[in-house]
């Protein structure tokens, strides 16, 4: 793979770099590491890439890299930029003829993201998107646990995502990753729902499989002086007739990264924190909890094929991220061998997911901003123009 963005401070570079590399499956052979070519290249030598494999601006990296020869020139590359660069990369990769990984949210804001759908569709290249927390194998259990009925028909859906580091007046003063976080140029129209609240909605619509159909939203600025919302919470509508609530927030003082997600349905419920990743709580009604526990006994294949140790050795975010590398290279590799993509290669979040974050994320906005209680969200087919 090749690389865009990630280089001297920044937090998700580092972790897409890590998870890549875990089941060695994955090299990385070139990138664009920073805007400053020299720091680009000097953070391309902390990575031991040859300084002709380190390249000034992405859009030369493409050209060059496509220059080279099948098995010499990188497979795919992984944007893992400020989102008012995610779209501008993408394109020059897809344009010519790379496969692309990104962070979310995929684009800057919606517009973008039809014109990304577009590319995808017609150059007929893969494009995946590091939702990390459908990563994790208890993630997977608790869907197909839900798509096999175990609930029955899913009534509630509650998933908080609570944060603290923003709390404070001034962090992006001192913080790199706040500063482009509240600067709606990079980060585009929200801080908190594009950030963190977006994460939370892709969960709730991955483990019951029903996309979100209409939201009430209440966003705001807690932090005096911000023109960016720090603080979330919103009522949701699914179109399998489920209700839920999605709490986000950054200045929830205290707090780390404590996302949590809870489903109920006809006949009990499921429970799943991140502060404890390897367990998953299933709640049947009128008996006792269960739980179930990654790499133990009794779990989905789904889960199983994404758990790499045994019951009782601990597997987290990393692993979590790692799931989404080696599934997207399967993708790739089985398009290189020119045989089928296996179930578990072909869960990792695509453009359709890229299209449902944005639609959420301006949906919520203008929600948030509007005298109306209920705001529908576009059907995709609707906004693509077609019933792809």
């Amino acid at each position: 793979m090749g690389m865009v963005g990630g280089g001297p401070g920044s937090m998700i570079g580092p972790i897409h770099r890590m998870a890549a590399a875990l089941d060695g499956e994955i090299e990385l052979v070139c990138g664009v590491f920073s805007s400053d070519p020299e720091t680009s290249r000097r953070a391309a030598a902390q990575c031991y890439l040859p300084a002709d494999r380190c390249y000034d601006n992405f859009r030369s990296m493409m050209e060059s890299e496509a220059r080279l020869p099948e098995g010499e020139r990188m497979d795919f590359v992984a944007v893992v930029t400020p989102n008012h660069l995610h779209f501008p990369v993408a394109e020059a990769a897809l344009k010519c003829g790379f496969h692309v990984l990104s962070d979310k949210p995929a684009t800057l804001n919606l517009d973008e993201v039809l014109a990304l759908h577009s590319l995808v569709k017609d150059s007929g290249l893969l494009y995946g998107l590091t939702h990390t927390y459908a990563g994790y194998p208890m993630i997977k259990q608790a869907r197909e646990m839900v798509a096999a009925g175990t609930l029955g028909r899913v009534r509630k859906v509650l998933v908080e995502y609570p944060q603290g580091w923003l709390s404070e007046a001034g962090i992006e003063n001192s913080s790199k990753q706040a500063q482009w976080r509240l600067d709606p140029t990079r980060a585009g129209i929200s801080s908190c729902v594009g950030d963190i609240g977006s994460h939370a909605a892709h969960i709730c619509e991955y483990v019951t499989s029903s996309a979100i159909s209409a939201i009430c939203a209440d966003l705001g600025s807690v932090v005096a002086g911000r023109s960016m919302d720090d603080d979330a919470t919103i009522i949701l509508r699914f179109d399998n007739g489920a209700r839920g609530v999605l709490i986000a927030s950054q200045i929830c003082a205290g707090e780390e990264n404590t996302l949590k997600l809870r489903v109920y349905g006809e006949r009990g419920g499921l429970e799943w924190s991140h502060a404890d990743p390897n367990s998953l709580l299933h709640k049947p009604l009128e008996r006792p909890v269960q739980i179930l526990r990654a790499g133990g006994p009794g779990l989905s294949n789904a889960a199983q094929a994404n758990c790499r140790t045994p019951g009782g050795h601990p597997e987290g975010y990393l692993e979590a991220f790692a799931n989404h590398y080696r599934n997207f290279a399967g993708q790739v590799r089985a398009r290189l061998q020119g045989r089928p993509v296996s179930a578990v290669e072909a869960d990792v979040p695509d453009i359709h997911d890229a299209l449902r974050g944005m639609r959420f994320i301006e949906a919520t906005v203008a929600a948030s901003t509007s005298n109306q209680k209920w705001v529908e969200l576009q059907p995709l087919c609707a906004l693509q123009g077609d019933q792809s």
